[in-house]
């Protein structure tokens, strides 16, 4: 028994329901549906990968500002530390500097240390003088009293000294201010 020969099938192609296209056209309009198809998905991969060079950077911001000022939050819990041994050392006259010498020089070798850790580390004081002018970016005003002599704004006392690390401020200088004198 003989087989009977399949016929080769045409592949279909679908074309919009337009019955009275002849086949060219229904064909045009298929590759412009393809064409309009291409272009869509051709901007959508543009921007995803637009969208993923975007959180590329945005990582390696992150990880840079990361390693930067990540020890932000420990820095700014030392300043205590360092406030404590510089008043320490601020309230030893020289009499009491003899008497506990060995105390004194422990004192002095600690915060020169914790100061040493800080400048490794990008930890910059910020120490106003009497008589600069008073910058609100690096410095709190603690009071203004009215100063003969002196410009309204200008530092009078410097009650602490602040701190920044790198670019960011850590803790703002607490100054004195004058005031417009009376």
């Amino acid at each position: 028994m003989a087989e009977p020969q399949e016929t080769p099938v045409e592949p279909q192609v679908e074309t919009p329901d337009t019955p009275d296209l002849d086949p060219a056209a229904a064909l045009d309009a298929a590759v412009a549906a393809f064409e309009v198809e291409r272009a869509e998905m051709r901007d959508r991969l543009m921007r995803s990968l637009a969208d993923l060079e975007n959180i590329r950077k945005r990582a390696e911001k992150d990880r840079r500002e990361a390693a930067i000022y990540g020890g932000q939050k420990l820095a700014r819990d030392m300043l205590s530390v360092y406030d404590n041994l510089n008043r320490a050392l601020s309230l030893m006259d020289d009499g009491l500097r003899e008497q506990a010498k060995g105390l004194a020089e422990g004192l002095d070798l600690t915060l020169r240390d914790l100061s040493n850790i800080f400048s490794r580390h990008g930890i910059e004081r910020v120490a106003p003088e009497v008589g600069e002018s008073f910058d609100p970016h690096f410095h709190e005003a603690m009071f203004e009293a009215p100063v003969p002599g002196t410009k309204a704004g200008q530092i009078i006392q410097v009650i602490s000294e602040g701190f920044r690390l790198h670019e960011h401020l850590l803790r703002p200088a607490q100054v004195g201010v004058s005031s417009t004198p009376g």
